[in-house]
């Protein structure tokens, strides 16, 4: 495949070798057919029509078809057309030289046109790709104005309650404060950490650096990262009884789903415990996170994964999300998986899928 690979770009760069050996091969099969059926005129004919329409193919611009057919007809005349080894001008020799010379016309356009419409769409997707990272990057900054802000405005609260009223504190209450900073203080590094992961897999997806890991032990962190955030949530989890382990980033996994966690929470306005399952699937794992609130809006369903402005305070973005449902599209899809909502009849599941180690496609 290699070796097929360095021919094709060889004769590429080099068409007038290209285009001088379609004829050699030509004139090779047509002088056989010659040779051992007298009456082979017309399959010459088609012969040297073939070479000419894969000159024309294979080269760029007019020139190397125009001559080729040039040389066709001399060919013919010398080679194919008694007496032989001789040119002879009969009243037939100016009509086929501008039948080939139409022919390669016609497919040199062809291909020429063919070319220059491809380049456009290819120039057309490279622009619609870039508008796609800069919509990307408005989101990602949106998403970071708003989820920053959180952490920011707990650590700025209990610093100038601190500083502001250290007399009157007790030293269980300083302690308090003290360990609110810090805990704001190691959730705002974490979800920078997390942005500039998110940032480089939306510049070349390619860059995600994966290694295998135990689903269990994912689910449990995630868990417990979201408990110390929202101490009172009821979860309840189930995950198979056999060891999983497939190819991720935990880090970035285990944060889609404190946010899929924390959408239920806050969206699903329900007294009922979250549901968190992990099913192992022939070749991918599926987890899903079932409220039993509110559902989401039909209307959003379709697009609830992508960072609009009109809809992110509403479905995309809250107190503690994260860094919101567009982003997390935008991991799992980094890891060749797929992610979905759909409500059920009380309420609503968020779910995701990730290969298998075997069916991963780096």
């Amino acid at each position: 495949m290699k070796c097929l690979r360095y021919i094709y770009s060889f004769f590429r760069k080099h068409y007038f070798t290209y285009s001088a050996l379609v004829m050699v091969l030509a004139t090779a099969v047509a002088w056989l057919f010659f040779r051992f059926g007298r009456q082979a005129t017309t399959s010459i004919l088609l012969i040297y029509i073939l070479a000419l329409v894969l000159i024309s193919c294979g080269t760029e611009g007019y020139r190397y078809g125009l001559g080729a057919a040039a040389v066709s007809v001399v060919c013919i005349n010398f080679l194919f057309i008694e007496p032989v080894f001789t040119l002879t001008f009969t009243p037939s020799g100016p009509i086929s030289f501008l039948g080939l010379f139409a022919i390669s016309g016609i497919a040199s356009h062809t291909v020429t046109s063919l070319r220059r419409q491809a380049k456009q769409l290819a120039a057309q997707e490279r622009q619609l790709a870039e508008a796609e990272k800069e919509k990307m990057r408005a989101n990602l900054l949106r998403a970071v104005s708003h989820d920053l802000r959180t952490p920011l405005t707990g650590i700025i609260g209990s610093s100038s309650a601190y500083l502001s009223n250290a007399d009157f504190y007790s030293e269980a209450d300083k302690q308090k404060l003290v360990q609110n900073i810090h805990d704001d203080a190691n959730w705002l590094l974490e979800m920078v950490e997390n942005l500039l992961s998110v940032t480089r897999i939306q510049n070349d997806c390619k860059q995600l650096k994966t290694s295998p890991e135990v689903v269990d032990e994912v689910v449990a962190e995630a868990v417990v990262t979201l408990k110390k955030r929202h101490p009172n949530a009821q979860i309840s989890v189930t995950v198979p009884e056999e060891i999983l382990m497939i190819p991720m980033d935990a880090m970035l996994i285990e944060q889609v789903l404190i946010n899929f966690l924390e959408n239920g929470l806050t969206h699903g306005k329900s007294d009922k415990p979250l549901l968190l399952t992990v099913e192992n699937e022939p070749e991918q794992v599926l987890f899903r996170v079932i409220d039993h609130g509110l559902g989401v809006p039909a209307d959003r369903l379709a697009t609830i994964f992508e960072a609009r402005s009109e809809t992110l305070p509403a479905v995309d973005g809250y107190t503690g999300m994260g860094i919101g449902l567009s982003i997390c599209k935008t991991i799992i899809t980094a890891h060749n998986g797929t992610i979905g909502a759909r409500n059920h009849d009380s309420g609503a599941e968020f779910y995701f899928t990730l290969p298998k180690e075997e069916h991963h496609e780096p």
